[in-house]
């Protein structure tokens, strides 16, 4: 029997238990949440001011209905000045709980919000990462996740993955607890990708998770499936020759 070194095993176990592959939801359409939620497999979901004005709803209202669902982890932008963004990241979490993660961008109030917050007990999503040093910065103000831009950095023709790669070895390396989160994502192929590169959590649009489950072979397969149990119904309902 073949056995891993005892160096190996011990590595492979933590990550194992460290890693979780969780799935979010990048939306604010709380109908389509609750469709995919139903599912079981959707983790969180990401909102930004762009979805919230797409959704003609008040950011209140759009939280409410998300944790009514169900969702247990909710990242809520706020925007302004350090003060501005200390404010409202507490008036949030004090509404809606271990439910809010206070999402803020990586500029320097944003990080000293997060700072600040994360003293507090408040979970923080740093968005808008572009590179592994942002990341880093993330990391030291207590941020819990940090959000990688692939799609946009991939637009930039720097490869966005690793980029990924990068901050997931860096914070391995140094035992940071923050999370990667992959964000922008356009493809099916980038989020399997995000997680081979070392993030723990991608938050993808609706439709990228629901083309997840597609490939040609398995709807042939499932073709194949029906058309012989039909024939095995059809023989099972004949009666019996004597």
């Amino acid at each position: 029997m073949l056995s891993l070194p005892t160096t190996c095993y011990k590595y492979y176990s933590s990550i194992q238990f460290q890693v979780s592959m969780k799935i979010f939801l990048d939306t604010a359409d709380t109908g389509i949440i609750r469709q995919c939620y139903n599912t079981g497999l959707i983790d969180g979901v990401t909102t930004n001011p762009t979805l919230i004005m797409k959704s003609g709803k008040s950011p209140v209202d759009v939280y409410e209905t998300i944790k009514d669902i169900g969702i247990k982890d909710i990242s809520m932008e706020v925007v302004g000045d350090f003060n501005e963004m200390v404010k409202e990241g507490q008036r949030l979490y004090n509404r809606f709980g271990s439910v809010a993660t206070i999402k803020v961008p990586c500029t320097e109030d944003g990080l000293m919000a997060c700072n600040y917050l994360s003293k507090e007990g408040i979970n923080v999503n740093v968005t808008l990462i572009f590179s592994a040093a942002q990341a880093i910065l993330a990391a030291k103000a207590g941020a819990k996740y940090v959000s990688p831009f692939i799609g946009r950095l991939d637009d930039q023709s720097v490869a966005g993955l690793e980029v990924v790669r990068s901050i997931s070895e860096l914070y391995r390396i140094h035992g940071m607890k923050t999370q990667v989160l992959s964000a922008s994502i356009r493809s099916v192929q980038r989020v399997v990708r995000s997680y081979y590169n070392g993030a723990q959590v991608v938050t993808m649009p609706p439709e990228i998770f629901k083309k997840m489950y597609d490939h040609i072979l398995t709807d042939k397969g499932l073709e194949i499936f029906d058309k012989d149990w039909a024939e095995v119904t059809h023989r099972a309902s004949q009666p019996d020759e004597e």
